[in-house]
């Protein structure tokens, strides 16, 4: 059974009790062939049957080169001000201070690591670790921004490994060795040099754990009160990179956006909608939108989807063309060509926008993009040893 049949009769249902309400309570007699044309309303995904139509109409008609625009900082400064009009989050006007509070101190031989608790909205404190090299500073910084992987009772902990915690230990370590040939990568990150700030969003760890199957209840309440579950995430993330720019031990002209999946998602973003970023690294998250939006595609399962989701966004840019807005800022994006969250297609046309928009600001040479053959979703230790000479080289 192919699990349409009984959504078909079902929507004959309502179809005719509609008609019969709207008629004074008398069923009236169905058009010729409204069963076939009733099959084909929502498609697998679901999908409305006439998403052909919506995708045809999506033409991007903000992105550079298609805008009319000709001044890039002009159009720099249109785009992200229609991604921030997108967000429904007004940005922190009022200067809530940060008030950071510090706990949990514990030295290794070559990094300091603690836990710091500070407001990155006025709403609600969130936790986050810090690490610190041994030595003077200012070091260069890296905001490490976690996946989402379905996985809500570890956040930070996923890339930084929980010395505070013997059970969320037990559980990223576990998350490691499966995304990160073992390895956490703020650890690895501290060990080089560099200061690391990784902080939860909404729904994981200190901040959750959440279901999975609320996460689309959560995103329509946000919604109902005027809010945003994606706008909240892409606020506090710039919050976050303007902390790590304020602290004495960084240097805040090298501060880079680092993350995997979800996080190589909030790593361009948060590029493109902070001057505190001056580089960005994305791990398996970047394609072209219409490429995305096809049947089997987990995207169209809704629920996580939710944390990437700019309601109206689309009509206007697609998401190479946010990232964009970063340009000609160094940025770099891999992806595993064995990747099922992203078809090659999206990641080939995704690429392409990108490099257009480096060229086109003598800038091709920061733009560093790459496709592992043989990798599926995954941030390994070879990609990690890419990004890390990447970032040493750029920083």
């Amino acid at each position: 059974m192919n699990g349409r049949d009984p959504a078909v009769g079902r929507r004959a249902f309502v179809v005719g009790a509609g008609a019969a309400l709207i008629n004074g309570g008398a069923a009236q007699p169905s058009y010729a062939g409204a069963d076939a044309d009733l099959e084909s309303a929502v498609v697998d995904g679901p999908l409305p049957g006439f998403h052909p139509a919506l995708k045809d109409e999506l033409d991007f008609p903000l992105a550079w080169g298609r805008s009319g625009i000709r001044d890039f900082r002009a159009w720099r400064r249109i785009a992200r001000a229609k991604v921030e009009e997108t967000l429904l989050v007004e940005p922190d006007g009022d200067g809530t201070p940060y008030g950071p509070e510090f706990s949990d101190r514990a030295e290794t031989p070559a990094y300091t690591r603690e836990l710091v608790t500070l407001a990155l909205t006025r709403y609600e404190p969130v936790r986050g670790a810090l690490l610190t090299p041994h030595g003077p500073g200012p070091f260069p910084a890296v905001l490490l921004l976690h996946d989402h992987g379905a996985k809500f009772d570890i956040g930070k902990e996923k890339l930084v490994r929980p010395w505070y915690d013997d059970t969320r230990l037990a559980s990223a370590q576990a998350w490691a060795d499966r995304y990160f040939s073992g390895r956490f990568v703020g650890d690895e990150l501290a060990r080089r040099g560099y200061v690391v700030l990784a902080l939860d969003a909404l729904g994981w760890a200190d901040r959750g754990p959440l279901a999975y199957d609320q996460q689309q209840a959560l995103a329509s309440n946000l919604y109902n009160l005027g809010s945003s579950l994606a706008g909240l995430m892409a606020r506090e993330d710039v919050r976050a990179a303007g902390f790590l720019a304020g602290l004495d031990r960084v240097d805040r002209r090298r501060i880079a956006a680092v993350g995997f999946s979800m996080g190589a998602f909030r790593a361009w973003q948060t590029a493109a909608l902070s001057d505190d970023i001056a580089a960005a690294a994305s791990v398996c998250w970047m394609t072209g939108l219409k490429e995305m939006m096809v049947p089997g595609n987990n995207t169209l399962r809704g629920q996580s989807s939710y944390y990437m989701l700019h309601p109206g966004l689309a009509r206007h840019l697609d998401f190479p063309d946010v990232a964009s807005i970063a340009a000609p800022r160094p940025m770099l994006f891999f992806h595993g060509a064995q990747d099922p969250l992203f078809p090659a297609e999206g990641v080939r046309v995704a690429h392409e926008k990108l490099r257009a928009v480096w060229r086109s600001r003598r800038a091709g040479e920061r733009l560093h993009t790459r496709i592992w053959p043989d990798l599926g979703h995954v941030f390994t230790a070879p990609m990690q040893d890419d990004v890390f000479s990447w970032l040493d080289a750029v920083l």
